[in-house]
């Protein structure tokens, strides 16, 4: 880096151009805006358009999938014709609609409950775990509580009942094999071991069962015979519909044996339109404001400014500041008072973004405006301008993004196809292009790009699978505060603050000693952190009885291991990318930042959705067999998450030297995850 002298005409602010005070304020409301509804999302669509859990998942990660991947037409149009000024003024308008269309709800979908007794329509009260159901059944408003029982087949003699506590008559257990045979199992390393075990417990006495393709085999007084085992679900109808959330079990009821009973959903089509709507125009705002933004702070230091780094550190100190209240306001008054109140706030928090960056227009000294203004008035077609023609792009943004959501399922495909013909085109490029270090280098590059994939799979979880498990499946009771799902999600960007000057001070540390891991290393620990989270979680779910809550305690685990992991993972390579790319092809590797960032996304909506569980009106059937299922998903993600780290870490040596490392500079972490904020 050059030294440069810093013009004596430039109005600063606490030693930065002034600008930058604008630019912090109008990211930090965007993304207050954009978390504070991601923090609300997944409950608004499987509690008010009581969507399946399967549905709503994949929604979700499509929405973010576009919302990365659009950002690449918006950072065209505004480097060829618009200027990153008119494009962030534009995007933050298109921002402003699509937050305040998210706060018109509607009275939500209707379900009906079908029996043999009858059709009876549920109603709800509440929201995220204070959520209540009731019906009208015998002239009364009865409270739905669903009720399961476990049982186990032995031939055809039925176990009495499992209790809700993991006790009773009867008990299967399993053991599983340790951390390291399963790491060996999976990489077909045939560790020595002893194998998995499953156990019955039958009135003291222990049997040993036996796993086979035609399901669990039991031996007793000399005689096999098959085990299966089955869950029934009750509805119990409470008389006493003003119950608190621990209801009153010996108050009168009615049930509805299992089997009797199915449900059927009607949704207002206006409201979930303009659902549809305001996502896409939210994802079109974000791809003409979220890259340009950026580059406006960039455009205010010279060549070469020593400041240029601290300037950046601040203005991703605005990005998770943020996303830190927007989780606490909007995900409060979104629980506590309605979902009109969160989403309406997050429209007002975008509205104050755009007036801070239109009031602050000067403060910019003339930075980020259109490449030739004459290039703008041409006409196109008609009296339709260049300008004009830019705006208008907009339009099949939304077109395409509403689409896709509606057919959300086919997003996950097209971004791997379009990730596939990426890396074609690029290693294509540069095997007929570029030689020796150069080609290399750009080999590293995409080896980045591509290695971000299962990080984001599972760290977008956040807003999805753990958004759900914590509402369904947690004590969120802290202090004797219940304290809503989405708070929870403010401990991302509360982490950051904390541990990310740790972590900067670490690598200095590290590097003075000559001991700073490398790039690659570091992007393989991120990688093996983001699967470890899931185990720790797994290990809270797996401690309590079938039916009973996690501690939120694991909470904190999760998200505290996930953000350390962020922080070795996502600064570093944005940051290499920049450095490895070719000067000619800096613009698309960043474009390939994104493409594989939102494939990434994507699939997290695809792991999700696999860890869904059935619900009416918007609650779990059975807690058991859910939280069963979020375990088995967990558990096989956090594995995978593990084991490609471990690969990633085998193959780091062979991407340094790829890199030429001794001549990239890394530049300092910033107190933020460049990548994914």
């Amino acid at each position: 880096m050059t030294d440069t002298t810093i013009p004596a005409s430039e109005k600063s602010f606490l030693g930065h151009p002034r600008g930058l005070v604008i630019c912090f304020l109008t990211e930090m409301w965007e993304r207050f805006s954009y978390y504070g509804m991601r923090g609300l999302l997944l409950l608004y669509l499987t509690q008010h358009f009581l969507f399946s859990d399967e549905r709503s998942n994949v929604i979700y990660g499509a929405y973010i999938a576009l919302v990365y991947i659009m950002s690449i037409v918006g950072g065209v149009l505004s480097d060829k014709y618009l200027g990153q000024r008119k494009a962030v003024t534009f995007g933050a308008i298109l921002l402003v609609a699509g937050h305040f269309g998210m706060a018109f709800e509607g009275q939500g979908s209707r379900e009906t409950l079908i029996t043999q007794a009858g059709n009876y329509e549920v109603q709800a009260e509440g929201r995220d775990n204070r959520r209540q159901l009731f019906l009208d059944y015998d002239g009364e408003s009865r409270r739905v509580i669903f009720r399961s029982t476990h049982y186990a087949m032995l031939g055809d003699q039925r176990l009495l009942p499992i209790g809700e506590d993991g006790t009773g008559d009867y008990e299967v257990q399993r053991r599983a094999r340790s951390f390291i045979q399963n790491i060996c199992a999976l990489a077909n390393l045939g560790c020595a071991g002893p194998e998995p075990e499953t156990t019955l417990y039958l009135n003291g006495v222990s049997y040993h069962i036996d796993e086979t393709a035609d399901g669990m085999i039991v031996e007793m007084d000399g005689q096999k015979i098959a085990l299966s085992e089955h869950s029934e679900t009750d509805i119990l109808l409470l008389a006493d519909a003003t119950t608190a959330a621990a209801p009153d079990t010996s108050a009168p009821v009615a049930v509805f044996a299992d089997g009797t009973f199915s449900t059927e959903v009607e949704q207002q089509k206006l409201y979930v339109n303009i659902l549809y709507i305001s996502l896409a125009l939210i994802i079109a705002g974000v791809g003409f404001l979220k890259p340009n933004i950026s580059t406006i702070v960039g455009d205010l230091y010279p060549e070469g400014d020593p400041r240029r780094d601290g300037g950046f550190t601040l203005f991703y100190m605005g990005i998770n500041l943020g996303s830190f209240l927007a989780t606490w306001t909007c995900g409060i008054l979104g629980i506590v008072y309605g979902w009109a109140w969160g989403f309406g706030a997050a429209g007002l928090g975008m509205l104050f973004g755009l007036v801070v960056f239109q009031y602050g227009q000067p403060w910019l000294d003339g930075k980020a405006e259109p490449p030739s203004r004459e290039k703008l008035r041409e006409k196109v077609f008609g009296i339709i301008t260049v300008e004009t023609a830019c705006y208008a792009s907009a339009l099949g943004i939304i077109g395409v993004s509403i689409a896709l959501l509606m057919n959300a399922g086919i997003v996950n495909t097209l971004a791997m196809i379009t990730g596939i013909g990426m890396f074609v085109a690029l290693i294509g490029y540069s095997i007929v292009r570029l030689k020796g270090a150069a080609r290399t280098r750009m080999w590293a590059a995409v080896y980045f790009a591509v290695a971000q994939i299962p990080f984001w799979s599972l760290f977008e979880q956040a807003g999805s699978s753990l958004t759900l498990v914590t509402s369904r499946l947690v004590d969120t009771n802290i202090f004797g505060w219940n304290v809503p799902t989405p708070v929870f999600q403010s401990l991302n960007a509360g982490f950051i603050f904390l541990f990310a000057p740790v972590v900067a001070w670490l690598w200095l540390w590290l590097a003075k000693r000559g001991w700073e891991p490398s790039t690659p290393v570091k992007f393989a620990i991120g990688v093996f952190g983001a699967g470890l989270g899931y185990l720790v979680l797994v290990g809270g779910m797996s401690g309590t009885g079938a039916a009973a809550l996690t501690p939120v305690f694991f909470i904190f685990a999760i998200y505290w291991i996930h953000t350390i992991s962020e922080l070795m993972l996502s600064p570093v390579g944005l940051s290499a990318m920049t450095k490895l790319a070719p000067a000619s092809l800096v613009g698309l590797f960043m474009a390939a930042w994104f493409v594989y960032s939102g494939l990434g996304n994507a699939m997290s909506g695809v792991i999700a959705a696999a860890a869904g569980a059935e619900t009416v009106g918007g609650q779990i059937i059975d807690v058991a067999d859910a939280k069963s299922n979020y375990i088995q998903v967990f558990s096989s993600i956090g594995y995978i998450g593990m084991l490609i780290g471990f690969l990633m870490l085998l193959i780091a040596p062979l991407v340094k030297r790829w890199m030429a490392e001794a001549n990239v500079e890394e530049r300092p972490l910033s107190t933020d995850s460049v990548g994914h904020n």
